[in-house]
This record gives structure tokens, C-alpha cells and sequence, in this order.
């Protein structure tokens, strides 16, 4: 018997998923723990396996595609067994969107009819992959092949765009590519039709109809016919060496923006990807030694202007032009920006700030940091002195949920760590019961996953406080935004030396500005203002903490 298996939620905060990648395709056998496929979710990128036993008959999320929790995701039973009812009533849901990427002509669309009409053999719809838990609708950012083209199992077809980064999208299948759905440089919904692959002269009108059919009403069908007569009418490009017969060059999204950082022509560059596609290692690896050839035509051209006697005034006119270009935005801000609106418009915020004496804290961190293979940051201590605050003032280890206040006896510390797309928020679990040997220990080891990307759900989840800390860059003082559910946030500055009164006298002393942002609803003022006082006490006595 056929058994549906859905999107899984594999995070507290997850409410969608992206299929990174298939390990299995329709018609391969599936054993009980064999994994299916990679889920992209919005903490990190994981296996999911099979629980169940039998043939994988349907694929109803493509590699790529973004999916919500509990949208069909794929069926296995028997080999040969029908499972268009079953992929009807569960995968509706999830395609409902897919035609309006479809654009048509009303004049040309056929009237809706209920009729069945067979897929032809052989032909494979090709859908927007959800690629992250977090993705709605992907972009194309570049099509590594064009229609016409033969297509053979694991090659790159194109290069898409999610929330968290622009991913490289393979084929599972072999065949022609007989249509493209999307263009570079659209956004589609995830379950929209990508492209069809099949055999040379399929017809696509009857592929499209029948994934209509098979996905939405038979009303619906109407769009996706009338997009194949526009598709059909491009020219396949041929591709040669890193750029096409158009002239555009052929490279991955982070190979241009590091030749645009580091300054370097692509053209000059030697793609060793598919099709001479440029990757990341070939601008690395890229040696400019024909940029200085220009430089003989400068010094030809300096004679000209002595040859003039008389130098007349002319008024001065600006060498630039204004110009401005427009980014579309990736998957991954929008979700932050979604996310820290979301914190920002709902929470009432307020910022309390007090100045650190970090001549104590200085001195013992040197001494700690004496003893071997110990290293011990001033965000460690900072990470202690909160955790054991909040043991003192528990109205900080809060959250607000409407009708009631949760109050968390086990205090989990983030620390957010900046990375490419973003930030992320690793959490340190238990941080009060833990050693600031082991808060640095385990800080080092969460950040470096983090900015590897192999960070796991789990070590991002469960946060009952936050410390934000740019004091490394500089930043004498700011304020952060919540991370919700917490109640409060803590920004950390950098240490300054200045001049301070101490006994009486004016002397040089080491100080570091601290600001807690906190929710007004579960944190009023004076409480905030008795956890910072305690925080401050453990920060410039260190040796209390050692207790």
C-alpha cells in the first residue's frame, strides 16, 4: 500500500523546507532508513530518511523547491501501483501557485475540460525545488542549459536562489530539455513547473496539460499550454568555453562577486566548471598577467596635450554620471527582514546602557589565559556574567505569549556570529553550569560550524537569552534588535581607554559599554536596571564567577 510522506518539520521554528538534493529517483528501491533526500531548512541543511519500505513512486517537491510543513513530498508502495488519487488530494495544496508563473495569452488558452489526458512516456516535469525550510519561491539565477540541449544524469541545469544562498540544481533524470519554465532571473513559487525533460519531439503542450491536471483543477490547465509556443520560439544558445554565443559570460553568482571585489575581468578568466562554467577557485586561482599590457598606451597619449600653446578656461564639468542599479534581494534577507520586523513592530523595546571598569577583567583574563592550551575572550566573560545573572533576576529568562509568561529554569545562552548570508544565532545550553573554559571552548566551536555551514538545527534552537558583541569592530556602543521569543538582548562594545576617576584621582582606566534591549512587556524598567547592576558586579570581579 502506497504511503504519502509529507515536508517534515525538522526545527521549533521551521515552517517550510528546501530539497537540497535527491538521493533517490522515481522507480529505485527504498529500504527502511535508507535517506531520501537533504532538506534545507532555516537552521542547517539535513538528511532525511525513509521510514518506510518499498519503490519511491512520486516526487512531489523537486530539488530546490520550497515546500511548507506537511506538503506532499513524496509517495513509495508497490512498483507499478497508480497513484494519481494520492497525488490529487495531497499535492494540491502545495501547486496551487504554480500557473500564475505560467503567462498566456486568454485568446489562445482551450477551454477547461475534464478529460483525462495521459503523460507521455517517458516525460519529466521538472518543478521549483524547495532548497531551505524557509523557501517560498526561488530565482533562477543562471540556466547552465538551454532547450535542445541533452540532458545526462547529474549534470547542472541551471543555478538557483534561495533565502540562504543560489545553489547548484543537477538533473536526476536524462533526456532532452524540452522546455523552461522560468527565465534567468525570475522568481517562481517552489512547486512551480521549472522545465520538462524527455525524449527529442515529445509533445510539451500534452506534458504540461497532464502536470496541470495532475496538480490543479482541469481549469488550470489552460495557462501552461499556451506557454510552450513562446519557450518554443527561443533559440537554443550554445555554449563555448565560459561564455555563450550572446557574449554573456558563464561563471557562478559567488565567482562574480568575488572577481567584482577583487577587481578582475571574467573574460579573461578560464571557466573548469560544466561547460567552462567560471567557479570559485578559478578567480582565486586567477593570476592577471596581461592587465599591465595597457599601461605603454597611457604614456603614448601624455604628448598630446603639451602640443597646445595657449590653455584656455573652460568651465568645469563633472567626469561621472549618476547611476544607480537595483539588487533583487536574496531568500535569506527577506527573511531576516521579515523576522526582525516582525520582533521590532510587536515587542515594545527599551535600552538601558551602563559603562564597564574592565581593569579587573583585563588582568584576569591574562592570567587565565597564562596557563596552557586556555583561551579565554572577554565575551566569555561576558556570557558567564549573564548567565549567572539571569539566575538572580529569572523575569529576564522570560517569554511573552499573550494570555501567559513563560518562565525558563534552564537558561540557554545565544551568541549571534555573523556569517556571509547573514546571522545566525548558535546557543550555548546550560551556559550557568558551565566553566568559562568551556563557555570559550564551546563559543570557538559553534561559530566555526556556523560560518561552515555545518551547523545543526538543534545547536541553533532553544535560546532564553541573546548577546550581540561588535566590540571586535570598534563599536563603542549599540543597541540590537530581540531575538524572539527572548525577553532581552545584551550589545557588547569594544574596551576603551580613557580617563576616570578613581579614589579621588584622575587616572587611565579600561571601560566597556554594554546596552540591554529589553521587551516591556515581560521586563520593566527597574528589573532590567537590577539585572545590569549584577551583570556589571560579575564582570568587574571576575574571581566571583570562578566560585
Amino acid at each position: 500500500m502506497a504511503e504519502i510522506i509529507n515536508m517534515p518539520r525538522l526545527s521549533d521554528t521551521m515552517e517550510e523546507g528546501v530539497v537540497a538534493s535527491w538521493l533517490k529517483q522515481v522507480g529505485d528501491k527504498v529500504e527502511e532508513g535508507d535517506i531520501l533526500a537533504e532538506i534545507e531548512t532555516d537552521k542547517a541543511t539535513m538528511e532525511f530518511e525513509s521510514f518506510h519500505e518499498g519503490t519511491l513512486l512520486y516526487i512531489g517537491v523537486q530539488e530546490g523547491e520550497t515546500a511548507p510543513v506537511d506538503t506532499l513530498l513524496a509517495i513509495i508502495g508497490d512498483a507499478g501501483e497508480n497513484v494519481d488519487a494520492l497525488v490529487k488530494g495531497g499535492a494540491a495544496p502545495a501547486k496551487e501557485e504554480a500557473p500564475k508563473q505560467i503567462e498566456a495569452k486568454s485568446e489562445e488558452a482551450p477551454k477547461a475540460t475534464s478529460e483525462k489526458v495521459e503523460m507521455p512516456a517517458g516525460a519529466i516535469v521538472v518543478t521549483m525545488p524547495r532548497l531551505s525550510d524557509t523557501m517560498e519561491e526561488g530565482t533562477v539565477a543562471s540556466w547552465l542549459k538551454n532547450v535542445g540541449d541533452v540532458i545526462e544524469e547529474g549534470d547542472i541545469l541551471a543555478e538557483i536562489e534561495t533565502d540562504k544562498a543560489t545553489m547548484e540544481f543537477e538533473s536526476f533524470n536524462e533526456g532532452t530539455l524540452l522546455y523552461i519554465g522560468v527565465k534567468e532571473g525570475e522568481t517562481a513559487p517552489v512547486d512551480s513547473i521549472l522545465a520538462v525533460i524527455g525524449e527529442a519531439g515529445t509533445d510539451v503542450d500534452t506534458v504540461l496539460k497532464a502536470a496541470a491536471l495532475g496538480e490543479t483543477t482541469s481549469s488550470e490547465s489552460a495557462p501552461a499550454g499556451n506557454e510552450t509556443a513562446a519557450v518554443k520560439a527561443e533559440a537554443p544558445k550554445a555554449v563555448s568555453g565560459n561564455a555563450s554565443s550572446n557574449g554573456r559570460i558563464i561563471a557562478s553568482p559567488l565567482a562574480k562577486k568575488i572577481a567584482a571585489d577583487k577587481g578582475i575581468d571574467l573574460s579573461q578568466v578560464q571557466g573548469s566548471g560544466d561547460h567552462g562554467r567560471i567557479i570559485k577557485r578559478d578567480v582565486e586561482n586567477f593570476t592577471p598577467a596581461a592587465v599591465a599590457a595597457p599601461a605603454p598606451v597611457a604614456k603614448a597619449s601624455t604628448p598630446a596635450p603639451a602640443a597646445k600653446e595657449p590653455v584656455a578656461v573652460t568651465p568645469f564639468v563633472p567626469a561621472g554620471e549618476e547611476s544607480s542599479e537595483e539588487v533583487k534581494n536574496s531568500q535569506m534577507r527577506k527573511t531576516i527582514a521579515r523576522r526582525l520586523g516582525e520582533s521590532k513592530f510587536s515587542a515594545p523595546h527599551y535600552y538601558l546602557t551602563v559603562e564597564l571598569d574592565m581593569d579587573n577583567a583585563i588582568a584576569s583574563r591574562k592570567t587565565i589565559n597564562a596557563i596552557p592550551d586556555i583561551k579565554v575572550s572577554f565575551n566569555d566573560l561576558i556570557v558567564k556574567a549573564c548567565a549567572m545573572a539571569l539566575r538572580k533576576h529569572p523575569q529576564v529568562n522570560t517569554t511573552w505569549n499573550d494570555a501567559t509568561t513563560t518562565y525558563h529554569k534552564h537558561i540557554h545562552v545565544g551568541v549571534a556570529v555573523a556569517v556571509d548570508e547573514g546571522l545566525l544565532v548558535p546557543v550555548l545550553k546550560f551556559a550557568d553550569q558551565m566553566s568559562l573554559t568551556t563557555i570559550g571552548g564551546k563559543v570557538r566551536e559553534l561559530a566555526g560550524k556556523a560560518r561552515n555551514k555545518k551547523i545543526s538545527p538543534a545547536e541553533m534552537e532553544g535560546s532564553t537569552f541573546t548577546i550581540s558583541n561588535l566590540g571586535m569592530f570598534g563599536i563603542l556602543e549599540f543597541t540590537s534588535i530581540i531575538n524572539q521569543p527572548n525577553s532581552s538582548i545584551l550589545s557588547v562594545g569594544t574596551i576603551v581607554q580613557k580617563p576616570v576617576v578613581k579614589n579621588g584621582e584622575i587616572v587611565v582606566g579600561n571601560t566597556m559599554k554594554v546596552t540591554l534591549a529589553c521587551d516591556h512587556r515581560t521586563v520593566d524598567g527597574a528589573t532590567g536596571a537590577q539585572f545590569l547592576q549584577t551583570v556589571k558586579q560579575y564582570v568587574e570581579n571576575p574571581v566571583t564567577m570562578l566560585a
